[in-house]
């Protein structure tokens, strides 16, 4: 389906770019919840740390599934006063904003886990429409920095998330342990305020920004109706695949290796910290709990660094060269991971954590941007969905085998497991330079 929206790209000013964000913020609260606490709630629950990584895997499931359907629908759809991607934005949002509401109230094992998997399909069907979003609104000069202002609320928001278990304990008085298997009231409060965030976040994106609607609006009405069938759209879906622009397709060999290395390291940073710095891999006692708000500080601090380097990056991107920016992010973050597992002082643990700050700035901007830049304009939330395919894949074959590799390979220590993510981030650096960058080389003399 070819949908003609206007080609005429107000530029928008800087309270314009916060607003058409900030939903981004109350979306990255939970997903930063859930990385910093999962771990620790399936560990509380009764969870092996051998198998944590597959309990995990509901994550790159959903997305894998629910974004291209996503992106697929939203493009395909223009509804009075919503328009097409900020339904699935609120529609997403208050689901995920129950879930958060469920997670820490959670009394077994398997009913966190069946939390999770509705969790991550609502947060996805909330995520993936914002990527889409800012090659709808912004001329293509702005496309870098409304991607930056995404990937700072992202930054904040998972600041103010991770703290939140520590805040409670520190400033608020609340306990920190497990009575009886049950998830420390920390915990289960930073859940409560993250659900709330959520929906206040998204719901104001949603009432503060309008969509720019179709050219002609009546012809695409008839399209609609013409195309309408979900036995086309999966044709249509899967059809994407052999479509792919070269960029696209370099840049998935990139993130392969890129959020193969992030999943390792939200599902092992916590038994790591508590095995290295804090002496026990036993749930039941306050040290690992402590290990699981400390976790939070050591994400705050790289989402802090992550915050202000998503001004920095397209500024030195445009003065150098985005592909080289984007592969030195990822070396340094590569090299600061894996040195987290030879760390046991948990203040000395800060300090990695600004290289991985910057590679994930780098992450979640530079390919983005390269990206935006090769795609169809009336196919972008489309093509959008058809990546995240090859965001979720890598954390799909992480989740399958890193287990068996922690147990026979890496000697079932969950610090070593850090040091393979950190390779697979230099690796991904590395394989950046392969990437032809379209909207650079259209603009080159």
């Amino acid at each position: 389906m070819q949908m003609q929206f206007s080609a005429i790209k107000p530029r928008l000013t800087f309270w314009q770019l916060w607003n058409m964000s900030f939903g981004f913020f109350g979306i990255q609260f939970g997903f930063m919840l859930q990385n910093t606490n999962t771990s620790r709630v399936f560990m509380t629950l009764g969870a092996s740390p051998d198998d944590l990584a597959l309990f995990w895997l509901a994550g790159p499931v959903t997305g894998m599934l629910v974004q291209p359907i996503v992106g697929y629908l939203s493009d395909n759809i223009w509804l009075p006063k919503w328009g097409r991607r900020r339904p699935f934005f609120f529609a997403g949002a208050i689901l995920a904003a129950i879930t958060l509401l469920l997670m820490p109230n959670s009394t077994a094992l398997w009913m966190a886990i069946c939390v999770l998997w509705v969790m991550d399909v609502s947060m996805n069907v909330s995520m993936e429409p914002f990527r889409a979003f800012v090659g709808d609104k912004l001329d293509p000069s702005q496309q870098t920095a409304g991607f930056a202002m995404q990937t700072f609320f992202i930054g904040c928001g998972s600041v103010i998330a991770a703290l939140l278990p520590t805040l409670f304990e520190k400033v608020f008085g609340f306990s920190n342990e497990s009575v009886n298997g049950s998830i420390p009231l920390t915990v289960r409060y930073s859940f409560y305020v993250g659900a709330f965030a959520c929906a206040v976040a998204v719901a104001y994106t949603v009432f503060t920004t309008p969509e720019i609607p179709p050219a002609d609006l009546p012809a695409f009405r008839a399209e609609q109706a013409k195309n309408k069938g979900l036995g086309r759209a999966i044709r249509e879906i899967l059809a994407g695949f052999g479509q792919m622009p070269v960029t696209m397709v370099q840049l998935t060999v990139v993130t392969f290796f890129s959020w193969s290395a992030l999943y390792v390291m939200w599902v092992n940073m916590t038994p790591a910290v508590a095995a290295g710095a804090f002496g026990t891999l036993d749930a039941s006692t306050k040290n690992f709990q402590d290990a699981g708000s400390w976790v939070g500080v050591m994400s705050a601090m790289y989402n802090i660094v992550s915050a202000l380097a998503a001004f920095a990056l397209p500024v030195i991107g445009r003065k150098t060269n985005r592909k080289a920016v984007h592969m030195v992010c990822l070396v340094a973050g590569g090299i600061s991971l894996a040195s987290v597992s030879f760390i046991t002082n948990k203040y000395l643990l800060l300090v990695p954590m600004i290289g991985v700050g910057f590679a994930w700035a780098s992450i979640l901007t530079v390919p983005y941007a390269i990206l935006v830049g090769a795609l169809p304009a009336q196919r972008m939330g489309y093509f959008m969905g058809i990546f995240n395919f090859f965001v979720v894949i890598p954390q799909i074959v992480a989740g399958a085998v890193l287990g068996p590799i922690s147990r026979h390979l890496l000697g079932g220590g969950p610090g070593s497991t850090l040091v393979l993510a950190g390779a697979c981030l230099i690796i991904g650096g590395l394989f950046t330079l392969r990437v032809k960058d379209e909207a650079v080389e259209r603009l080159a003399p």
